[in-house]
């Protein structure tokens, strides 16, 4: 996978989520995520308080979203329509869930962007991280974010190395994806659109859009039927 097929507008539809004015300012998606907190701040103020809960500073809840009692929720966090947080879900700050989007039972974020139809629906962990439109992550799949080495993380492209100048970044994860169950997507992993990781994937480094990722070295191009 090329840098530039790696670009923002390459990996993701910026008009299915509320973060497109973020995003639409980095040429790589990535360079967003240290300023995903302070967006989140600024986009709350402006939400028209008839359709947001502001049940506590730094956090905005649409009022068609479900929440379950059980769940944690740290700002600043933006819950989108219709979206639902299960039991026991875990949300540490610096997130913004897009419409409709799922995050289930014991799942952790922290850190991150989900666009609209986004579903982390079983034992989830994604932090650092952006998952575009309808992208899906299988029961006890997660996001590493930081690496065994404490080293700054770099994006490993066909084209050569990326200094992200990041400790803390998992995955940059495209439309369309589906990320099998039990996988692992390492530091710096980029996934284009409409690809599909095998379960129990351990993922380093870049999966082409339109692909299906079945180990290390063994990646298919996706066939038309």
């Amino acid at each position: 996978m090329k840098l530039s097929e790696m670009k923002t507008t390459k990996l993701y539809d910026l008009g299915c989520t509320m973060a497109g004015s973020l995003l639409e300012q980095f040429d790589y998606p990535w360079e967003a995520l240290p300023h995903i907190g302070e967006y989140i701040i600024r986009l709350g103020a402006t939400l028209p308080k008839k359709d947001y809960d502001n049940p506590h500073d730094g956090i905005w809840i649409h009022k068609t979203a479900k929440v379950a009692p059980t769940a944690g929720i740290i700002g600043p966090v933006i819950i989108g329509p219709c979206a639902e947080i299960r039991h026991c879900a875990f949300i540490r700050g610096k997130v913004l869930i897009g419409a409709n989007a799922v995050v289930g039972n014991s799942s952790e974020l922290k850190n991150v962007i989900l666009f609209d139809n986004v579903q982390v629906p079983h034992y989830n962990y994604v932090g650092d991280s952006i998952l575009g439109y309808k992208a899906h992550m299988g029961a006890g799949s997660i996001t590493s974010n930081v690496k065994s080495d404490k080293k700054l993380v770099k994006v490993h492209a066909e084209d050569g190395d990326v200094e992200t100048g990041m400790k803390k970044f998992g995955a940059m994860i495209g439309d369309g994806v589906e990320v099998g169950c039990g996988s692992v997507l390492n530091p710096g992993t980029v996934i284009g659109a409409n690809s599909n990781i095998y379960p129990l994937s351990s993922v380093r480094g870049c999966v082409a859009a339109n692909s299906i990722y079945k180990k290390q070295g063994e990646v298919a191009e996706k066939q038309d039927i």
